[in-house]
């Protein structure tokens, strides 16, 4: 799971510990790894869907939300099994979201294909702190002009550590004509599942909350940093052996949500699967 800053100036993108000369060992193998990811607490028994430990599950909370606005994920190849990639959460939570795995000489051809589909305008989600592709800079209004010429924004987000995202960004030539939209957000990260370098360092479900608030996906936004929030204190507590109980008021309000009893007001929200 990437973790941004908000300005992408000297961020880590990742929330993993992994060597990343080991990461970049796999990048140029058109397949997944050969066995999971094994770290502390792989040993953990979990859940099958959400993968939290069974102690403080997710599933009571998982609501679907419909936004206009898609989320793609490229994500590196060691993120998949990372019971702590935030990545998922997006896709639980936003029905349109896809998940492409990132290969350099091999790039996915469904990705390839929606790349060349006059109905989305991608973007790709990177810092603009680099003169070689200045022009291809773009503020979140080019998200507003896409709605309203009835087409559909996509946020391509590079899912790995921030050295893994950058070899991704210059090593994807199919990516090299896309606008780069750099978020802009004064938002100070809430992840507990790792001490970052600064607060300004978001992970990757936190990135894709401000670009849809952002983008005028703003009850898909909501839902997604509820479902966030409830992530990060059961993860948190699960480290601890600690059962979450009563639950949150977060939880709480998901839970009804889930029920179909969402309140006005949250017209996007729907009953998970």
């Amino acid at each position: 799971m990437s973790a941004f800053d908000s300005s992408f100036g000297k961020s880590s993108v990742g929330e993993s510990s992994v060597n990343d000369s080991a990461a970049d060992a796999v990048v140029e193998h058109p397949r997944p790894p050969r066995r999971e990811f094994k770290a502390r607490g792989s040993f953990v028994t979990r859940c099958d869907h959400c993968q939290l430990p069974v102690l403080n599950c997710l599933c009571p909370y998982q609501v679907k939300a419909e936004s206009h606005a898609q989320v793609w994920l490229l994500t590196h190849p060691l993120e998949h099994f990372k019971p702590t990639n935030t990545g998922r959460l997006i896709r639980d939570v936003i029905t349109t979201t896809q998940v492409f795995t990132w290969y350099r000489v091999a790039p996915d051809a469904q990705l390839a294909a929606l790349l060349k589909d006059p109905r989305y305008v991608p973007f790709v989600i990177f810092p603009d702190d680099q003169p070689d592709y200045a022009d291809r800079v773009v503020g979140i209004d080019a998200v507003h002009a896409a709605k309203a010429q009835a087409r559909i924004p996509v946020f391509i987000i590079l899912d790995g550590t921030w050295r893994q995202a950058r070899r991704m960004f210059r090593k994807s030539a199919y990516l090299d004509g896309l606008p780069v939209l750099p978020l802009k957000s004064e938002r100070e990260t809430r992840y507990r599942l790792r001490k970052p370098a600064s607060k300004a360092h978001l992970c990757t479900a936190e990135v894709a909350i401000e670009l849809l608030r952002q983008g005028g996906d703003t009850v898909a936004a909501d839902v997604l940093d509820d479902y966030f929030e409830v992530f990060n204190d059961s993860y948190a507590a699960s480290r601890l052996h600690h059962k979450i109980d009563p639950p949150t008021a977060t939880m709480q309000r998901l839970a009804k949500q889930r029920a179909g009893d969402s309140e006005p007001g949250h017209p996007g929200a729907h009953r998970g699967a």
